[in-house]
């Protein structure tokens, strides 16, 4: 006879795993507020500026963001491999992972 499941418990461990989630999703987001030198701005403009952002429906300037976005990280990847001795990624390389972007 098959073992039942323990529904209750599976449920248990995957809201877990969505709290971790959401728990690390929020450092990073605070990491790159940070490494984008964004944590010296007042709080009420850091706010307002992403309030804007996330209510920006123009396909362009999106794209523009984007690319700006994306030569950052590669610049900083680019930069902190130089610091370490390594060789710097090469073009069109994925950007560091957990940065919600990929490589298109």
């Amino acid at each position: 006879m098959r073992k039942p499941r323990d529904i209750d418990s599976e449920l248990k461990m995957l809201a877990d795993k969505a709290r971790a989630l959401r728990a690390r999703k929020l450092v990073q987001l605070g990491e790159l507020v940070t490494a984008c030198g964004a944590d010296t701005l007042p709080v009420e403009t850091l706010a307002g500026a992403l309030l804007q952002a996330g209510a920006m429906h123009d396909a362009a300037t999106l794209e523009a963001w984007r690319t700006a976005g994306e030569r950052w990280f590669r610049d900083k990847a680019r930069s902190t491999s130089a610091k370490r001795g390594g060789a710097a990624p090469a073009a069109g390389a994925a950007p560091p992972p957990g940065t919600g972007t990929s490589a298109a």
